[in-house]
């Protein structure tokens, strides 16, 4: 059985770059049948930031694409004596070695080899010391061959290979007793069965440690695939300006999880047709690892946007209405609620927008006189189209778009004026803006009392 995993470090609200890595990687268990697992990554704990575990478990449950153990994940803090017990057994295999070398002494080498021209690492001091109690500030590093290659296929990238005679002997397990993500995550990817590694391409350069680490442990090797990064819309490094904000802060701001579920899956994965919108549920059945470029993703809010757009309309008034500033709903008349929400859904780009959508409703429009007169119309013609516009509505028994509408219509055609003579004033009249919904619907909206009223006031600006 195919198991993935997603394992962040609770360090902040989870950016767009670590769930779509989670996301990748629910998407290829689901449609290989398999499982999608969660655990915490919590040995940094200088980096560790409260309540966020409780943020990322949000995220992943308002996308849909909560782990199966999402309630009881494994922590790593949880497990030290573990990971310690496994870097000692390295140790007595000659495969890991004590190293007791102070910061002082490591950070003259790395200004040395600075100086020099040379790649920071260490150079080996500790290796053949053959130290066997683990004293305090020592650390256990992991003894690398001088020669050979790892050599993996990943299932975005193809054939890798690495040469071990360029890799550092890494630190496995550090002097405070925490290991690092390279010993811990090899440790728990075994013991949750762990079939497929999804993870970013930043953990390309370490996977040749962790390959080693696997037949160190004599564990099996997962499959590897390693995810482009999301890139800015200049080519560079993701910035909170560009959109690397919390995941949760775009629900905040109004984005629906349909929305955010089909953009994340296009950067990175194309489904090799002219196809834009997608579900969770088709995507589940679609998805293709191989299918993902190598490329970096460009992070575009336009395309969000759009899509965000896209489904609000899709939704239904009633789906719509609990998911709207409750606030504001309620200080709509009642009556007129769902008919309000018609209209603003259609020119909604997030949620967010609804209360700037529908303030026609609560405030009075500020009415320029020079805007009032359509363009190719003339003062007393749009006087004379408000007089009629005004005298039919008041006669309209059933107030419903399609008879608003009409009554405007027979305006027009039994009085020699244009559209632009009777639509646009009573439009402009009713909202106060040069670019809103249709007079019919801004009228059904307000009911009659307040289109007639504001219709008056218009007139008397004449």
């Amino acid at each position: 059985m195919v198991i993935t995993r997603f394992a962040p470090s609770p360090t902040g609200d989870p950016h767009i770059g670590n769930i779509r890595t989670a996301f990748f990687a629910y998407l290829f268990a689901a449609s290989q049948d398999g499982k999608f697992l969660f655990r915490i990554e919590d040995t940094d704990q200088e980096r560790y930031v409260e309540n966020s575990i409780q943020t990322i478990k949000d995220a992943l449950s308002w996308l849909g694409i909560a782990p199966e153990n999402i309630d009881s994940p494994m922590v790593q803090s949880e497990r030290l004596e573990i990971y310690k017990k496994t870097a000692l057994e390295l140790v007595e295999k000659g495969d890991a070695y004590i190293c007791t070398c102070s910061k002082e002494r490591l950070e003259e080498l790395r200004s040395r080899q600075k100086a020099l021209g040379k790649p920071p690492r260490y150079d080996g001091h500790c290796r053949e010391l053959n130290t066997k109690d683990l004293t305090d500030g020592a650390v256990i590093r992991m003894k690398m061959p001088d020669s050979g290659k790892a050599v993996f296929d990943d299932l975005v990238r193809g054939k890798v290979e690495f040469e071990y005679s360029i890799l550092d002997d890494q630190v496995i397990l550090k002097s405070d007793g925490f290991p690092t993500y390279h010993l811990a995550s090899v440790i728990d990817d075994h013991e949750m069965a762990v079939t497929h590694v999804i993870r970013s391409e930043e953990w390309l350069p370490s996977t040749p440690k962790h390959i080693l680490l696997y037949q160190m442990l004599g564990f099996e090797i997962p499959t590897f695939a390693h995810l482009p990064v999301i890139l800015s819309p200049t080519h560079g490094k993701l910035s909170k300006r560009d959109g690397a904000v919390g995941i949760m802060q775009y629900k905040e701001m109004g984005y629906l999880p349909e929305a955010m579920i089909n953009f994340m899956v296009l950067l990175g994965w194309n489904p090799k047709t002219e196809e834009e919108y997608f579900t969770l549920a088709e995507l589940e059945k679609r998805f293709k690892i191989e299918q993902v470029n190598k490329a970096g993703a460009v992070f575009d809010i336009n395309k969000l946007n759009h899509f965000n757009q896209y489904y609000i309309k899709q939704k239904s008034t009633s789906e719509l209405i609990p998911l709207l500033d409750q606030e504001v709903i309620k200080s709509l008349p009642s009556e007129y609620i769902e008919k309000i929400v018609e209209i603003a859904k259609e020119r909604m780009v997030t949620l967010g927008d609804f209360k700037e959508q529908i303030k026609f409703i609560a405030e009075e429009p500020k009415i320029d006189p020079k805007i009032l007169v359509f363009r190719k119309s003339t003062s007393e013609k749009t006087k004379q189209a408000l007089e009629l516009a005004q005298d039919k509505l008041e006669n309209v028994s059933e107030w419903s778009k399609d008879n608003l509408k009409s009554a405007l219509e027979q305006v027009v055609s039994q009085n020699e004026l244009t559209n632009g003579d009777v639509f646009w004033p009573t439009r402009y009249a009713l909202s106060g803006e040069e670019k809103s919904p249709p007079p019919e619907e801004l009228a059904e909206a307000l009911g009659k009392e307040k289109t007639i009223l504001r219709i008056k006031k218009a007139l008397e600006l004449l």
